[in-house]
């Protein structure tokens, strides 16, 4: 059986195919649509012809989107949202989306802080004051499509988030789309609960897309494939799990170049430079999976703190357009002829001088037609070069944890813009397929599940506590897909808080299995 992978970027929607040996069979690009799903479709039936194969040989298909990403940023599609936080009286003077932009924070209908909630030790700060819970969810029934609940130190604690759940379900019917704090985020109250909001505003647009994925593999003749959808740390999950998660999409398409680039070079510890039309994104490859960001990420202006990979970008591309100044100083973008590289870039036939030509002229890259960028003076070529190899090898030493030369793996369309002696570097490899490695990350992800706790040793001895921590990673795993008995720990770490009461740790542990057969 073959593995289908999709990736939906802004330019271009990248399709591969992986034979029963994971080994490519045939990859495309294909112009995304203004309708997503037409661009799905059309990228499907590209590679599937390709490779000239039964579609009912087609056992799995993955799919990575930037909608969820998309609706944020630009406020569309975002469902009505009411909110509940337990924690009164300790947070009531930070009210939620406090620091939020009023055009995203408009998506709250209604929200309320009630008494409840936990210390850090889990000792109760107030009684849950359930009757006022039941009191706001009846207020706003029929005015919202979800509901996101968060409470203090849910983290340590979820007693509360789940008897305020089973309240919303009486109010409002077990269909009603409910987002938990304890289930999305990590510690941080507002940032907890910023993600669970946005998880709930986004209820509407994760129906769209898994139903359009579903939809685009019947059109496209792939009836029997079971269908995934890529997570941001590099795994997979089920579509149910997505229509439940939808923020846990956002960031998947780094994420898919960073583990395509390690199954296409079978390199497991690299940077990872996936270079665009208009920027590049750099990202960590750890153990074969994304490092993932330790601070703080924020969101279309909203601040979060669930699980998000570890990238830099810079205004740098395929289609950065390349300037003179009058002192005859050289620049590179940031602004760039994106989309647009084929109609405007020097060596299709174009009038504007961007990066790409300048690979062409100094016969780094082969493409379009080298006699259209002849005329180009080789010192504006080489200053142009210089200016590029900077922007990245400075680029490369902000991702770096040591001054050591560390392996790099060039991946994207744009990337033959890029020499192949970088500074600070060991061996750069530029593999086969890598203008689609997001694609093939996406088909050869596995199925994963993490759990985090915060817990004192001195009640609960490391063993004991880390081997809860890796049960609830593997029933995680498990509910996004996971066929049982294969699901493996593939990171795990417990990390002291020194400004906590007694021996108290954070324990995080990530696991991963194979997909259903």
């Amino acid at each position: 059986m073959y593995r289908l992978g999709i990736d939906v970027g802004g330019t271009n929607t990248d399709a591969a195919l992986i034979d029963e040996n994971l080994q490519v069979v045939a990859a495309v690009k294909s112009p995304t649509t203004e309708n997503v799903e037409d661009g799905i479709v059309a990228a499907m039936n590209a590679v599937l012809e390709a490779a000239a194969i039964d579609r009912d040989q087609v056992g799995w298909a993955m799919l990575g989107t930037t909608q969820c990403t998309n609706a944020i940023v630009e406020r569309k599609g975002l469902s009505p949202v009411a909110i509940l936080r337990i924690g009164a009286p300790a947070s009531v003077s930070m009210p939620p989306m406090v620091d939020w932009a009023p055009d995203i924070a408009s998506a709250c209908v209604a929200d309320v802080i009630v008494g409840g909630g936990f210390e850090a030790d889990g000792k109760r700060i107030a009684p849950f004051d359930e009757a006022a819970a039941r009191a706001f969810f009846e207020s706003v029934k029929g005015k919202v499509e979800a509901v996101a609940i968060s409470c203090v130190f849910a983290t340590v604690r979820a007693d509360d988030e789940l008897a305020a759940a089973a309240i919303a379900r009486e109010v409002f019917g077990p269909d009603m789309p409910l987002s938990l704090s304890h289930e999305i985020g990590s510690m941080g109250l507002i940032e907890r609960e910023n993600a669970t909001i946005l998880n709930a505003a986004l209820d509407r647009v994760s129906k769209r897309f898994t139903e359009s994925f579903a939809r685009a593999l019947r059109e496209a003749g792939v009836a029997c494939a079971q269908a995934y959808l890529s997570q941001n740390d590099g795994t997979l999950m089920t579509l149910e799990y997505a229509r439940r998660y939808p923020i846990l999409t956002i960031a998947c398409g780094p994420t898919n170049s960073i583990c395509g680039a390690s199954r296409l070079t079978q390199v497991d510890n690299a940077i990872v430079i996936d270079v665009g039309g208009t920027t590049t994104d750099l990202g960590v490859l750890q153990l074969g999976f994304p490092r993932e960001s330790g601070v703080a990420v924020t969101i279309g202006g909203v601040r979060t703190n669930f699980r998000m990979p570890d990238v830099v970008s810079i205004g740098l591309g395929g289609g950065s357009i390349v300037r003179v100044g009058e002192d005859g100083s050289v620049t590179v973008g940031p602004d760039s002829v994106g989309f647009r590289i084929a109609q405007e870039a020097r060596v299709f036939g174009g009038s504007t001088l961007t990066a790409t030509d300048v690979a062409v002229r100094l016969g780094m890259a082969q493409v379009g037609d080298p006699a259209l960028v002849a005329d180009v003076p080789q010192e504006l070529a080489e200053a142009a070069m210089a200016v590029i190899r900077e922007l990245a090898e400075d680029a490369i030493d902000a991702m770096k944890t040591s001054s050591d030369p560390i392996d790099v793996i060039l991946v994207g369309g744009g990337s033959i813009i890029l020499p192949s002696d970088l500074a600070g570097t060991s061996t750069v490899y530029a593999p086969d397929h890598a203008g689609c490695a997001n694609a093939v990350g996406s088909a050869l992800a596995k199925v994963g599940g993490e759990a985090e706790i915060l817990v004192s040793y001195d009640q609960v001895p490391r063993d004991e506590a880390i081997a809860n921590a890796t049960e609830a990673a593997i029933a995680a795993a498990h509910a996004a897909g996971a066929v049982p008995g294969t699901v493996t720990v593939v990171d795990a770490e417990d990390v002291p808080l020194a400004y906590m009461t007694g021996h108290t740790c954070r324990i995080k542990v990530k696991a991963a299995g194979d997909l259903q057969a």
